[in-house]
C-alpha cells in the first residue's frame, strides 16, 4: 500500500519537472532564435518478486514473472532544434540563419559561445557585437565612415564608404554546427557552449558543409509552438492530477484498514 503511494509521489514530482520545462518554453515564445525543450521521462527501478522464466514445477517456467514498478523519473531534458520562423526587420544588422549552424560570439574570458540569436549591434570601436556587446568570432568592424552594411548569403560583410563608388569587403562572418546540438550546454542570454556530448563545432562559410545560409534584414523567431505548448500544459496537469488520485485512493484504502473492527 505504501508502495502506492511513493509511486504516485515520484509521478508528481516528474510532471513538477515537465511544467517547469513547458512553462521555460511558453515564457521565451518572443525570444530571438530561442530553441524550444522536452522533458523525458524514464520508468524507475523495479521490485522483482519472481524472475520471468523462473520454475513454477519440475516441467515448467514462468512466462512473464512478477515485477512491481516503482515509479518514474525525469531523465533528461534536450533541445529542439528545427528552425523557426523569419521575421523581416530591415535593420542591416539583424541576421537570421537559413538552415543549420550558429554565430560564434567571444565571451569575456575568451571562450568561444554559440548562438542562433542573429540582433547585432556595433560598440564603440565599430565592431559588430551582440545585445551584451561580445564580439563575433572571427572580429569584424565597420569603418566609421561607412554609410551602408551588406551581408551576403555566404557570410560576407561588405560597406559602402562614404564618396566611394564600389564597395568594400571587410570580413566574413562563419557559422559553427554540432553534431549533436542538444549536447550543448545553455547558459543564458541565448548562447550556448561546447561539451563533450555536443561534440566538436565543424566551423565553415555559411553554405559549406551542410551549413545554412545568412538573410540579412531578417530574425529568426523562437520555435515554440505556443498552441502546442498549451496541449502539453493541460496533459501534464492531468497527469499531475491522475497521480494525485493514486494517493488519495492509497490513503482511503490505508483508512479503512485502520478502521476495520472484530
Amino acid at each position: 500500500m505504501f508502495r502506492a503511494l511513493w509511486t504516485s509521489a515520484s509521478g508528481m514530482t516528474a510532471q513538477q519537472t515537465n511544467l517547469d520545462v513547458i512553462s521555460h518554453n511558453m515564457a521565451n515564445v518572443n525570444t530571438v532564435g530561442y530553441k524550444k525543450m522536452r522533458a523525458t521521462f524514464q520508468d524507475l527501478l523495479y521490485q522483482t518478486v519472481e524472475e520471468p522464466g523462473a520454475p513454477t514445477s519440475p516441467t515448467t517456467r514462468s512466462p512473464s514473472g512478477f515485477q512491481i514498478g516503482l515509479g518514474t523519473y525525469v531523465s533528461d531534458t534536450y533541445g529542439i532544434f528545427t528552425q523557426g520562423n523569419l521575421t523581416k526587420t530591415d535593420n542591416q544588422l539583424d541576421i537570421a540563419i537559413q538552415g543549420d549552424g550558429f554565430f560564434k560570439i567571444v565571451l569575456p574570458d575568451g571562450t568561444i559561445a554559440y548562438t542562433r540569436n542573429g540582433q547585432f549591434r556595433l560598440d564603440s570601436e565599430g565592431r559588430i557585437v551582440n545585445s551584451d556587446g561580445y564580439p563575433l568570432d572571427p572580429e569584424i568592424t565597420i569603418p566609421a565612415d561607412a554609410i551602408s552594411v551588406s551581408i551576403a548569403a555566404d557570410g560576407t560583410v561588405s560597406v559602402l564608404r562614404q564618396g566611394a563608388t564600389e564597395v568594400e569587403e571587410v570580413g566574413r562572418i562563419e557559422l559553427a554546427k554540432f553534431v549533436n546540438p542538444a549536447g550543448l550546454r545553455r547558459i543564458g542570454n541565448n548562447l550556448y557552449i561546447q561539451t563533450t556530448a555536443s561534440g566538436e563545432p565543424i566551423i565553415d562559410n555559411p553554405g559549406n558543409q551542410g551549413l545554412g545560409t545568412l538573410l540579412q534584414g531578417y530574425l529568426e523567431s523562437s520555435n515554440v509552438n505556443i498552441v502546442e505548448e498549451m496541449v502539453n500544459l493541460i496533459i501534464a496537469q492531468r497527469a499531475y492530477e491522475f497521480n494525485t488520485k493514486g494517493i488519495q485512493a492509497a490513503d482511503e484504502m490505508l483508512s479503512q484498514a485502520a478502521n476495520l473492527r472484530r
